[in-house]
């Protein structure tokens, strides 16, 4: 972990968020302040409902908080519009989530390569290459996701993720559709990589393993921080 003198990645200041259903106001977040360093190592943990995924949301600009602030690289995301929350992700943060979210009519190779093109990384289809044999795919970049199993589709995610080199790296729940020994192969390379990269690594998580291997741990309850380690 970085030193704590410097300026936290993340850094939110009592964010609240409320939805409106039907005639009733829910609060799923309450006066989260939430300090995350560079390269830091952070798992988000609790019951099914009790924030965590929107917490994710709202730490990566992909939703807006009802009331508070989040502050991404020292940019207050508040006051960014769609595009410009767009263009800081696309700079800094990679994603990797449940159900893999890979595109069906891609191969792996083509689905690495996209963010990379959307970049504009030179060399795009070497980079992927490498990452693929990294992940150990080497020899599967020109089968499609369905032609994979649910471990490998989840190592052609990983790729994809921390092919642009991002500066912070957001997964939920990157084990959850896997069986407990794939599970348990994915969280290896995720920290192998994640260490490698000095990547800041944001996990939600119910694998009480993966959670274990974070330098520090938040719980929350009913939308609110329970306990912080």
């Amino acid at each position: 972990m970085n030193e704590t003198s410097q300026p936290p990645i993340i850094r939110t200041e009592q964010i609240t968020k409320k939805v409106t259903s039907g005639q009733t106001i829910l609060t799923i977040l309450s006066d989260v302040n939430l300090e995350i360093q560079a390269a830091e190592t952070l798992a988000i943990v609790g019951a099914s409902g009790a924030g965590k995924s929107t917490l994710l949301s709202l730490l990566a600009g992909l939703d807006l908080p009802t009331s508070g602030g989040v502050y991404l690289n020292n940019q207050n995301l508040n006051r960014l519009d769609e595009d410009g929350r767009a263009r800081l992700r696309s700079q800094m943060v990679g994603f990797i989530f449940q159900n893999f979210q890979l595109l069906p009519s891609l191969t792996a190779l083509e689905n690495v390569m996209l963010p990379l093109e959307l970049k504009q990384t030179p060399q795009s289809h070497q980079v992927a290459k490498s990452w693929l044999s990294r992940v150990g795919l080497a020899e599967r970049g020109h089968h499609y996701p369905h032609q994979l199993s649910g471990g490998e589709q989840q190592r052609v995610a990983i790729a994809r993720a921390f092919a642009t080199e991002p500066k912070l790296l957001f997964a939920d729940e990157p084990t959850g559709n896997l069986d407990q020994q794939t599970g348990q192969n994915i969280i290896d390379l995720l920290f192998e990589l994640n260490k490698n990269q000095q990547t800041t690594l944001v996990v939600v998580t119910h694998d009480k393993k993966l959670a274990e291997r974070c330098e520090r741990r938040i719980t929350l309850v009913a939308g609110c921080v329970a306990s912080h380690l």
